[in-house]
């Protein structure tokens, strides 16, 4: 494809996505600019990143820090993009990922939260985190996990211990469910992220968590029908990836 047909593609997926998430928080009776469209550029191409850019988003996701420390500095030049760290971090990784980063989504331990704090410069301002919850229980997820009601406190407790760490700021939190043939049955799990997010501030409205990461390209709308706050989109904004 020639630079002009990237664009051209990048901008008409941007279009209808930014249509169907608009839609879908209509649907949940919130406004289309209640919902941030992240873009997972993770094994994306760099035109494809810069044509996306151009059509509007301007917040990327990437998973792994070697891949995407050095397309950050190839595309320094987009002076308002937004790095966001949406997959696990590993502890020895820390180092690199505090400073490199607005966000990570992916916090699901207190030991990375250490690594975090410990390494995020001051002058960059504390850094944004959402918790990493598995609602599933499957070995496969990542995050601390909240199958059992009974379990919620355990939550509360890591989330008021989070706020003495001066770098870093919980905002939310984030969640992968199953992999359904049918995105329908994801619906429980979105809820669920919803009311443990509505319970932690129920209990400590310090806290004032806003934020919710949930959805994919494969199921997204309902995310978004169930109070998703970030949607992070894939191969339906940017194309199949390049494995």
């Amino acid at each position: 494809m020639s630079e002009l047909d990237i664009v051209e593609a990048m901008q008409s997926r941007y279009t209808q996505v930014m249509a169907r998430v608009a839609d879908a928080a209509r649907r949940s009776g919130r406004k289309p600019q209640d919902v941030l469209v992240l873009a997972v550029s993770k094994l994306q191409s760099v035109e494809k990143i810069r044509a996306v850019y151009s059509a509007g988003i301007r917040a990327f996701g990437e998973s792994y820090v070697e891949e995407a420390l050095p397309k950050i500095e190839t595309l320094n030049d987009l002076s308002e993009a937004r790095w966001e760290m949406v997959g696990h971090v590993q502890s020895r990784k820390a180092k690199l990922v505090a400073n490199a980063f607005s966000r990570i989504h992916s916090l699901g331990t207190l030991k990375l939260a250490r690594l975090l704090d410990r390494h995020r410069e001051p002058g960059n301002g504390p850094l944004d985190v959402l918790m990493q919850v598995n609602l599933s229980g499957e070995d496969s997820k990542q995050g601390i996990v909240a199958t059992k009601r009974e379990t919620w406190q355990d939550i509360l407790a890591i989330a008021q211990e989070l706020k003495a760490y001066p770098n870093l700021r919980l905002t939310g939190l984030m969640t992968m469910p199953p992999l359904f043939d049918d995105p329908e049955h994801n619906r429980p799990y979105f809820r669920q992220l919803r009311e443990l997010r509505d319970y932690l501030n129920e209990q400590d409205p310090s806290l004032n968590l806003t934020e919710l990461s949930m959805g994919t390209s494969y199921d997204f709308e309902i995310a978004v029908e169930e109070g998703a706050t970030i949607v992070r989109l894939g191969s339906i904004l940017l194309g199949e990836r390049q494995y």
